[in-house]
């Protein structure tokens, strides 16, 4: 279990308790966090599910994948290092204390 922060884009945080094995965006959705849509439902087939990652874990997430990157192309206001997309993060120990800002909106 990892205690994760989200970050609302006007500055309301949220930190939960999210199961290991599931995704951040799934502890999103599960703790009814506003500002996380997944409309795909986490198949990394759109782009609503983008945060940005704060700098102290841009190096210690998973590198993204080629899908991920490409996805990440319709997002708002990408950043070439913070962006990720939530869907495909996957929740370890190894996350606890990780901490994630909302883009002001998700396209």
């Amino acid at each position: 279990m990892a205690k994760i922060t989200y970050i609302e884009h006007g500055g309301k945080e949220h930190t939960v308790n999210v199961a290991n094995g599931l995704t951040v965006m799934e502890g999103a959705r599960d703790n009814n966090i506003p500002g996380i849509e997944a409309d795909c439902g986490g198949a990394c087939a759109c782009s609503t599910c983008h945060v940005y990652v704060h700098p102290d874990w841009v190096e210690k997430l998973p590198a993204k994948d080629d899908m991920e990157e490409d996805m990440l192309d319709f997002a708002f206001e990408p950043d070439a290092d913070r962006s990720r997309l939530t869907c495909q993060v996957k929740v370890t120990d190894a996350l606890d204390g990780l901490i994630v800002q909302m883009p002001e909106k998700q396209i």
